[in-house]
C-alpha cells in the first residue's frame, strides 16, 4: 500500500498540546470554517455592494454561530447519538467535554441540526434588527460552502465519518480495512463545486431567497450522492429502502428549498 492509503497510520488527529489541553486538527478546521464563511461574507458584500454593514455582519456572525453551535450539536444527540434520554435528562453532559476526567472535547455534530440552529437565529436576528431575509440568507448560500470545505477536511483529519469499505486505489486502510475517503468527496461536492456554481450564477440572480434554495437543492444532491459512498451511521443503519438517516434529511430538505423556491418565484413574479 501507498502511504496516502495508510495515512491515519502515519497522522495524529491531535496538532498539538497547549496548557495540556490537546489541540485537535479538527478544531482547527471547525475555526478555519467560521473564519473563511465570514471572510467570504464580507468579500461578497464588497463586490456586489449589498447593503449590510460590517459591524450588521459581525453581529449576526455572532448569532448564527451560537445558532449552529446548538442546533448542530442537540441534533446530533436527537438523531444520531442513540442516547438522547440520557442527554436530555443530563443536559450539563451536552457541552461537557471531559470524559472521566479527561479533556476529550466535543463530538458529535449534526449538519442538518445546524441548518435548524442556524434558520432559527437569523429569522430571531431579522426580527430584532429589522433586517431582509433573503438577503441575508442569499449571502449566506454564497459563504457557507466556502466554509463547509474545511468542516469535512476537519472530519477526515479527525478519522471519523468514514466512507463504506472499497478497493479503489486511493481508498483509506480505517483499522484494516480500505475505504473511501468519504469526507473528502463530500468537501469537493458539497463544498467546493456548490461554490462554485452559486459564484458565478449569483450575477444572474432573479430575486432575494433564489440563491438559498438553489444552495439547499444543490447541497441535498450532493449529499445525496455522498452518501452511497459514506458508512451509515453506528446505530442507525439503513433507515428506509436502504437510504441512510443523511439521505431521508436531504430529501426532506430539497422538498423544502424546491417549495420555498417556487413560493418565492411566484410572489415576485405578482409584484
Amino acid at each position: 500500500m501507498t502511504t496516502w492509503n495508510n495515512i491515519y497510520n502515519h497522522f495524529d488527529p491531535v496538532a498539538f498540546s497547549l496548557f495540556g489541553f490537546n489541540v485537535h486538527w479538527y478544531g482547527i478546521m471547525y475555526v478555519l470554517a467560521l473564519l473563511g464563511a465570514l471572510a467570504a461574507a464580507k468579500y461578497f458584500v464588497k463586490k456586489d455592494k449589498i447593503p449590510i454593514t460590517d459591524a450588521m455582519l459581525d453581529n449576526y456572525f455572532f448569532w448564527v454561530e451560537i445558532g449552529v453551535i446548538l442546533g448542530a450539536r442537540l441534533g446530533y444527540i436527537a438523531i444520531y447519538s442513540g442516547e438522547a434520554w440520557w442527554y436530555f435528562t443530563n443536559p450539563w453532559q451536552i457541552f461537557n467535554p471531559f470524559y472521566n476526567g479527561e479533556f476529550v472535547g466535543i463530538r458529535g455534530m449534526s449538519y442538518h441540526g445546524a441548518v435548524v440552529g442556524f434558520l432559527l437565529a437569523t429569522l430571531l436576528y431579522c426580527k430584532k434588527y429589522k433586517q431582509n431575509l433573503w438577503l441575508l440568507l442569499d449571502l449566506c448560500a454564497l459563504s457557507i460552502p466556502f466554509g463547509y470545505f474545511f468542516g469535512r477536511v476537519g472530519n477526515f483529519l479527525n478519522q471519523e465519518l468514514f466512507g463504506r469499505v472499497s478497493d479503489v486505489p486511493w481508498a483509506i486502510n480505517v483499522l484494516g480495512a480500505l475505504r473511501h475517503p468519504s469526507q473528502l468527496y463530500e468537501a469537493f461536492l458539497e463544498g467546493v463545486v456548490i461554490f462554485v456554481i452559486l459564484f458565478f450564477y449569483r450575477k444572474y440572480k432573479k430575486f432575494h431567497g433564489e440563491l438559498i434554495c438553489i444552495y439547499a437543492v444543490l447541497y441535498t444532491l450532493a449529499r445525496f450522492i455522498c452518501e452511497f459512498y459514506r458508512e451509515p451511521d453506528v446505530g442507525i443503519g439503513f433507515v428506509f429502502l436502504n437510504f441512510s438517516m443523511g439521505q431521508i434529511l436531504s430529501t426532506l430538505m430539497f422538498s423544502a428549498g424546491i417549495g420555498i423556491y417556487i413560493f418565492l418565484r411566484k410572489i415576485n413574479n405578482n409584484i
